[in-house]
């Protein structure tokens, strides 16, 4: 379908009669929404017969169109999803889960459309690190400087000779990934290009940094309008901690969380980010009992 002027692609389960709240999944930063497959294969028959489950491929991932940009803005995705449910669900409120970037974004979504979400699943969602405004000259320079970059060539994603070695590469990443999982992942994570080389279903321009400093006071205001229950998952491994190094904590993402009315947090045992991959079973009974429950 088309969105915005952007071609987007979808996959779907469960059944498309189903008059029960439409369950839409968002994937994060460099992933498809093929990476759902092992949550949803773990969820239970009664639950897939009675649910339209619906992922999608943010634009420049996975198979949905690349625009002709050379930098993405996180207010596009707000706006396509907000596009994609005035197709998939316009009178009816959803149910959402977004993971990582994906898991941001619906957050912001949420406090900015409240009435059209009637449960929300944040997975290791937890935004950026605070900023001070000192550092907006410095942030303009580097996105100036990696926009030349990517002009020049200098930034790109790797090619792999391969399915094999983007395998390889996705076990690196996640040492918990099955080599099984990681082959079949593999095939809808990247795809041959004319010369035979994989490369990854993603638009390099989305490594280009944004210009816009993150405004800890403005995503609080946002938090503080949701109306739907919200489920926060993190993983057992401190996922927040290993990437930002001190400059943000699991802590002050629990901080941040009190401005969301109604929320509860949950943790998957022996998981780290991608824990939908690590552990779906356990994610997908989770997800079950939140979504079905009555308060």
């Amino acid at each position: 379908m088309s969105l915005r002027g952007c071609r987007y692609h979808l996959r779907h389960w469960g059944s498309p009669s189903s008059d029960a709240p439409p369950l839409l999944l968002a994937h994060g930063w460099m992933d498809v929404a093929a990476s759902w497959q092992f949550m949803v294969d773990a969820l239970s028959e009664a639950f897939v017969r009675q649910r339209r489950i619906i992922a999608f491929d943010w634009r420049g991932y996975g198979l949905t169109e690349t625009p002709p940009t050379d930098s993405y803005w996180f207010p596009d995705y707000l706006g396509d999803l907000d596009a994609l449910l005035d197709v998939l669900s316009p009178d009816q409120p959803i149910d959402l889960v977004g993971h990582s970037m994906g898991g941001n974004v619906v957050m912001m979504y949420a406090g900015v459309r409240p009435h059209r979400i009637r449960r929300l699943v944040n997975l290791e969602g937890f935004g950026m690190a605070a900023t001070r405004s000192g550092q907006a000259p410095g942030r303009l320079g580097q996105w100036l400087d990696e926009l030349r970059q990517l002009r020049e060539g200098a930034i790109d994603l790797k090619a792999y000779p391969d399915a094999a070695a983007v395998a390889d590469r996705l076990m690196k990443t996640n040492d918990r990934l099955p080599r099984g999982k990681a082959e079949w992942l593999s095939q809808h994570w990247a795809r041959p290009d004319a010369q035979g080389q994989w490369r990854i279903l993603g638009d390099a321009a989305h490594k280009i940094v944004n210009p816009y400093l993150y405004r800890v006071e403005e995503a609080l205001e946002i938090l503080t309008r949701i109306t739907a229950p919200v489920l926060a998952v993190e993983a057992s491994d401190d996922s927040l901690g290993q990437w930002w190094k001190g400059k943000y904590t699991l802590e002050e993402y629990h901080q941040r969380l009190q401005s969301v009315p109604h929320h509860r947090i949950a943790r998957i045992e022996d998981a780290g980010h991608m824990l939908h991959h690590d552990q779906p079973q356990a994610l997908a009974e989770m997800i079950e009992v939140f979504l079905d429950a009555t308060t």
